[in-house]
């Protein structure tokens, strides 16, 4: 028995290079066999899906939380490249900015006030104060929070009709939109972490679709669904029109047998990414360092058992709170990231499929509680989403290249293709759950 416990040490050590590099060789032949720049497209937006796929390993993986309002921390996160790096619209905060900060200033009181008086009076005293606090609050915060908004959408509305941001760095707002996200999890910690595993994961369900549907209708924010476009680009990311526009920089393409605008659009993708690369890794080995602390012992040891957690004398709900404010965050720097990338806010495209169940297969496929797991299954799960779309078509077309030109079914089947992007993620979800139910990189 000794002879064989080296050997499949051996084994488990070279399993994630081994998954890592066959990963890395599929971006590459989609360098090769399709485009350097669908690549570079599928290799970015990768890297973020990990960075939020690490967020979610944390609550889950860590302290066995079930967040399925993922999507609610990324859209709010999304914010702050807005907020934080557009410039101002001149005339919006002159016309209702004092309105806004005054609402919020009512909000926040009110909020204090009825927590003092809940926690201060007679429960008599109680049961009338709290809720008189809170409706005459309301209204208040109406009062103030209605003609403003009302001011700020006047402003230009063909082009703005929002407040617009304060013109800071990009890279700046990317800690921001994970303090958001990190703000939005703490209220919601403080109101939902006390419930039951599955009356959590609906209520984080609705409060994230809550969250989305804010975005979308609050123009005054960020446009809603009128979308924002132009957002500035992180440094060091040069724009197209600049390198196109430079003769050495031609010079250097025509020397590659590369056309100007090829040569930009992929120096511009390469750019971003070194630039998300040198982020996953910074928050990777935090998420090491912490997982291997102390502390990362006492979250999996309240994972595995509450109630022992709990009689040594551990905290169990500030550590959920904790862990859930962190993951969030993390969801939330992602979010801030994607919408850089982009360079556009579309709230419309705050998908729960994509930013939400999507994330869940790719920690699950990946192994749950392993944060290299977690990056590994989304960087796979990411390729095969955006690859499926193009093979499914493909694959039916053979299928059913036998059947008579015109043939209803044939003509079913291949109208149905889109829906193999679905198919696939559920085959494959299955048949890790089955061979591999702790991941392809399972928690050791």
């Amino acid at each position: 028995m000794s002879q064989h416990q080296p050997q499949a040490a051996s084994g488990g050590r070279l399993r994630a290079p081994l998954l890592f590099a066959a990963m890395a060789a599929l971006i590459v032949l989609e360098g090769f066999l399709g485009s350097w720049n669908s690549a570079l497209y599928i290799l970015n937006t990768g890297l973020i899906a990990a960075i939020m796929a690490l967020g979610v390993n944390m609550q889950w993986g860590y302290a066995g939380l079930f967040n399925a309002g993922v999507v609610g921390f990324v859209a709010i996160g999304g914010l702050a490249p807005v907020l934080i790096s557009m410039p101002p619209n001149p005339g919006a905060f002159s016309a209702g900015g004092v309105g806004i900060l005054l609402a919020i200033a009512i909000v926040v009181a009110v909020v204090a006030l009825a927590i003092t008086a809940n926690r201060r009076l007679t429960p008599r005293l109680r049961k009338l104060a709290v809720p008189a606090l809170l409706i005459g609050g309301f209204f208040l915060y109406r009062g103030a929070f209605d003609p403003a908004v009302e001011a700020i959408e006047a402003v230009n509305t063909a082009a703005a009709g929002n407040l617009g941001g304060i013109g800071l760095p990009v890279l700046f707002s990317w800690p921001v939109g994970a303090l958001f996200a990190a703000g939005a999890a703490w209220v919601v910690g403080k109101t939902a972490l006390g419930l039951r595993s599955d009356y959590l994961a609906i209520a984080t369900l609705g409060i994230g679709e809550i969250i989305v549907a804010v975005i979308k209708n609050e123009d005054w924010l960020a446009r809603g669904v009128m979308n924002i476009n132009g957002i500035p680009r992180p440094w060091p990311v040069p724009y197209e029109v600049t390198l196109q526009s430079s003769p050495g920089f031609v010079e250097r393409a025509a020397a590659l047998g590369l056309d100007p605008i090829t040569a930009s659009t992929l120096l511009v993708k390469l750019c971003y990414t070194g630039l998300l690369a040198l982020v996953l890794l910074a928050l990777i080995w935090l998420s090491q360092m912490a997982l291997h602390s102390p502390w990362g012992r006492m979250m999996r040891a309240i994972r595995d058992n509450e109630t022992a957690a709990a009689a040594m004398g551990k905290n169990v709900t500030r550590r959920h709170l904790q862990i859930f404010i962190i993951g969030s965050a993390v969801c939330g720097l992602a979010g801030a990231m994607l919408i850089s990338m982009d360079g556009q806010m579309t709230p419309g495209s705050y998908n729960p499929l994509r930013f939400t169940f999507l994330v869940w297969v790719m920690v699950i496929v990946g192994g749950s509680g392993n944060n290299w797991g977690s990056v590994l299954g989304a960087m796979l799960i990411w390729f095969l989403w955006i690859k499926v779309e193009v093979w499914g078509p493909q694959f039916m077309i053979l299928v059913t290249s036998g059947l008579a030109e015109g043939s209803a079914l044939k003509k079913h089947l291949v109208d149905s293709a889109a829906q193999m992007r679905l198919l696939t993620m559920g085959v494959i979800l299955l048949l890790v759950l089955r061979f591999s139910p702790r991941g392809l990189i399972p928690e050791k």
